[in-house]
């Protein structure tokens, strides 16, 4: 779902938790993903992405649940980006990273864990 600035749509989302095998991406040509890694504390908050270009062009999903061999993790999935590089929300104003999302690839970045949106950084 694309975001203007300013300009916020929502859908209502589950927070359920997804088996195994449930996530399909749409990738390929020049189109790619993205995968935030995030702690659990962050478990249903909304992660925004925007090209680094166009910052008022927010795409955004949920943090949910997602079961994997190893157990529970929690993470983004936003798929059906175009080839380029983008900037990660740590809130609506703060960018937190950047990272390049390459055409039929699955792009990822790890949250740090001891920043949690709308509150200062906790020292580690």
């Amino acid at each position: 779902m694309s975001l203007g600035h300013g300009d916020h749509h929502h859908h209502h989302h589950t927070y359920a938790p997804s088996g195994q095998g449930t996530v399909m991406l749409n990738i390929g040509g020049a189109i790619g993903a993205l995968i935030i890694h995030t702690p659990a504390t962050l478990h249903g908050h909304e992660i925004e992405v925007s090209p680094v270009g166009d910052t008022g062009h927010r795409t955004h999903a949920a943090v949910r649940a997602r079961y994997v061999r190893s157990g529970v993790t929690f993470c983004v999935v936003i798929d059906s980006l175009a080839e380029g590089v983008y900037v990660v929300w740590q809130d609506h104003d703060t960018p937190l990273t950047q990272v390049e999302v390459r055409g039929g690839a699955v792009a990822e970045v790890t949250w740090p864990a001891h920043l949690v949106p709308g509150r200062a950084p906790v020292a580690v």
